[in-house]
């Protein structure tokens, strides 16, 4: 009888999520394995031998009722879903033998960050798994959890590796370390409706296939909110491919202010001094490349700009962006950048950033240190981008003086606006481009700044299609210098323009 009851009562906790129906597969409660949920007795344990029990059985739902297991690393296997109800809470253990030891991997751990070398010293892992879902209106509390690469403990919340069809919706996140979400060589995976509220990364997706990121919130002022990549932790050069991002917030607000609905701004933001983090980037780690990405209707707020970046000999191409808002961005609103860091094997050549369409972007008080940046090195180009139907508003104050700062290349750093320092127009700065459109593009500053709305150098192949960009007087629009091809139509006051060649040109 007690067992009939159980199964009843499962079956009504899981009804609303089809794929996790008792009637469908076995439902393996934790504490018919041991678990207290007490969040003081360790039950990490006792979570293993459900996922043990249905993995074994060919599959099922290992269901968390209401309460906090406290756990160390748990074994995500194939078939099985882990279902958290409300009020459940798995907790990362402050016990750093409780989690699985990091594998070693020092062949390659010097292409990519600690954190992108390992997956096993986490609190949920999983390695060429398949069929694996998380899933509930429970909490993943990551408290205990390391956010920093050099220590050998808990590093991350979840990690899979060389995986497939995975899935995990609805539940939220709290102070996950190193990496809330941490997918690498994981093809067909969808991660939809989640909270996540966290001190490093939110989601990295590395060197996957076939991914659906929607309805997703994340607050991570220390770091990126959602970043894919496309390291060397495989062992060789995989792309990520096929990727949507849609219907997402990301932000910098204190940590833990999203989950609990207060959204604050006092803390000091990320260690590198540049505000909060908490955007949308493409790279850094990029010995592969980027291809076939859509990123749509997405909020930024107090954080950082979107950043497509290809430094290590990847190809990004194939970039579809549209449908942004952001306000407070601390700095680059949009950055673009194809450098050679070429943190990858020796031999590896630059790589290629082309085929790039952003468009239908609204941005309000962007930092007026960082224009947008679009700049390749000399001898590379970025290729093709189109930028349609967006207005940014500057919070301005920039000097004359400014306005002659030459940005350093910085071809082998780290790719971050800041790297760059002041820029020398307050609108756009684009450098080392073939082929660059704008269409119904509009800037505009809060306080008055003495830099051009747009300074391009070495560019071939430059249009201006209803353009409107605020300047003051005595302050040119356009600073050209080593550019080919260069043609407005129907922008400001400007009569149509079309330049063949310019050394070096105010307009």
């Amino acid at each position: 009888m007690k067992a009939v009851l159980l199964i009843v009562r499962c079956s009504l906790a899981l009804a609303p999520v089809g794929a996790a129906q008792p009637g469908r597969a076995p439902v393996y409660d934790v504490k018919s394995y041991g678990a207290t949920g007490s969040a003081k007795a360790a039950d990490t344990t006792a979570i293993n031998r459900a996922i043990d029990a249905a993995n074994a059985a060919g599959g099922g739902t290992v269901f968390f009722p209401a309460g906090t297991y406290v756990s160390g690393s748990i074994h995500l296997k194939s078939n099985v879903t882990l279902y958290l109800d409300s009020g459940a809470v798995i907790q990362a253990s402050a016990d750093p033998e409780a989690y699985d030891p990091a594998e070693p991997n020092p062949s390659i751990e010097k292409y990519q960050d600690y954190g992108h070398s390992h997956w096993r010293n986490s609190l949920l892992w999983g390695e060429r798994v398949e069929n694996v879902a998380i899933l509930g209106q429970g909490l993943i509390n990551g408290k205990a959890l390391t956010r920093e690469a050099d220590k050998r403990i808990g590093n991350k919340a979840i990690s899979l590796k060389l995986s497939r069809n995975v899935t995990i919706r609805d539940i939220s996140m709290l102070l996950c370390g190193h990496f809330a979400i941490l997918a690498t060589g994981v093809d067909n995976l969808t991660i939809d409706n989640l909270k996540i509220d966290t001190n490093r990364d939110g989601i990295d997706v590395d060197a996957s296939h076939n991914v659906r990121i929607s309805n997703v919130s994340v607050n991570s002022p220390w770091d990126d909110a959602i970043v894919l990549k496309a390291s060397y932790a495989l062992g060789s050069v995989r792309d990520t491919t096929n990727v949507t991002i849609t219907n997402c917030l990301v932000s910098g607000y204190d940590m833990g202010t999203l989950l609990d609905g207060t959204f604050q701004r006092h803390a000091a933001g990320a260690p590198d001094r540049g505000g909060p983090t908490g955007r949308i980037k493409l790279g850094t780690e990029s010995s592969g490349g980027f291809k076939n990405i859509t990123i749509s209707n997405c909020v930024f707020e107090y954080s950082r700009g979107l950043a497509l970046e290809t430094v290590d000999g990847g190809e990004l191409e194939d970039i579809s962006v549209s449908n942004l808002t952001m306000r407070d961005v601390v700095n680059s609103p949009i950055f673009v950048r194809l450098g050679r860091r070429l943190r990858s094997p020796d031999g590896t050549p630059i790589g290629h950033l082309r085929r790039v369409n952003i468009s239908d972007v609204v941005v309000n008080n962007a930092d007026p240190r960082y224009s947008t940046l679009i700049t390749g090195i000399p001898g590379h180009r970025i290729e093709d981008v189109k930028l349609n139907h967006i207005r940014i508003l500057y919070a301005g104050g920039g000097t004359r003086e400014q306005a002659a700062i030459v940005p350093p290349e910085g071809e082998t750093e780290y790719p971050e606006p800041t790297r760059f320092g002041i820029m020398p127009a307050y609108g756009f700065f684009i450098r080392h481009v073939e082929g660059i459109e704008f269409n119904d593009v509009e800037v505009n500053f809060l306080k008055d700044d003495f830099r051009p709305p747009f300074m391009l150098q070495d560019v071939t192949n430059a249009d201006f299609n209803h353009v409107k960009a605020q300047h003051a007087t005595e302050t040119p629009t356009f600073v050209l210098k080593d550019v080919d091809q260069f043609r407005t139509f129907r922008s400001g006051s400007f009569t149509d323009t079309s330049l063949d060649h310019v050394k070096d040109k105010s307009l």
